[in-house]
């Protein structure tokens, strides 16, 4: 991070805040966003899942506070989800793969987060929540995969609850920020046992996060971000895992 050239980190730090703003419209902690945008500037893949996970704790739970006192959060959908996660998220975060594995991984990530926002947004109708047995695997194999990337779960959740009918897009924002919150912190749990330390840039990164995630937030509890520019987002992820795959 301290190796770019200050111009160059500006405009991270502003990609950075754009993405948390988007992000946080729909629920979600934006890490994806952030590791598109470190992915852009050639930031170390060692730098980029601390990073990740540090602005997810901050963006999720500001989010996540909002929904709530809103009245969006459904907790017997949340927690069976959560459970399953927890230690999956740590053990994942505490597993360090080989930089070019970790590019390869995160790429597909990103091509999941471009597909949920390139997607045609719609308030389906709801059925019953799902029955823990079905939703603690999910939610473990979410948080496994969730600490491997530094995404936080948010990208994978949200689509199945919508897909499957379990909550309608507002209450499936506030349990996909949750859901992040508690994998983030797990996952960067596990990341400080294996003797990780957090980037030098990090505060303003996390600043410019903050910033973007307060218009984010204020749109995620009056009204979903506009469509054309969740697009435009999944676009900017398209073109990062492009690049991820071809420089791994």
């Amino acid at each position: 991070m301290e190796a770019l050239d200050p111009t160059l980190f500006l405009w991270l730090l502003a990609l950075i805040a754009v993405a948390a703003m988007l992000y946080s419209s729909v629920g979600h902690g934006g890490a994806s966003g952030y590791l598109a945008a470190m992915a852009l500037f050639g930031v170390s893949a060692s730098l980029m899942k601390p990073a990740a996970l540090a602005m997810n704790i901050l963006v999720a739970g500001l989010v996540f506070v909002r929904l709530w006192r809103a009245g969006f959060f459904n907790a017997r959908l949340f927690w069976p989800f959560a459970l399953g996660s927890i230690p999956l998220a740590f053990l994942g975060g505490a597993i360090q793969l080989h930089e070019r594995a970790y590019q390869f991984l995160v790429a597909a990530a990103l091509l999941v987060a471009a597909w949920r926002l390139l997607l045609a947004s719609h308030e389906p109708p709801t059925r019953e929540a799902p029955h823990p047995g079905v939703a603690l695997p999910v939610g473990a194999g979410l948080g496994f995969v969730s600490g491997l990337t530094g995404v936080g779960g948010g990208i994978f959740l949200s689509p199945l609850l919508l897909f499957l009918r379990w909550a309608n897009m507002r209450t499936t924002a506030a349990v996909s920020a949750a859901f992040i919150l508690i994998n983030s912190v797990a996952g960067l749990a596990g990341l400080f046992t294996a003797g990780v330390t957090l980037p030098h840039g990090l505060p303003w990164m996390m600043l410019a996060a903050l910033s973007g995630a307060v218009v984010g937030s204020e749109l995620a509890v009056r009204r979903l971000a506009p469509v054309r520019l969740r697009q435009l987002l999944g676009v900017v992820l398209v073109i990062a895992a492009v690049k991820m795959f071809i420089t791994a």
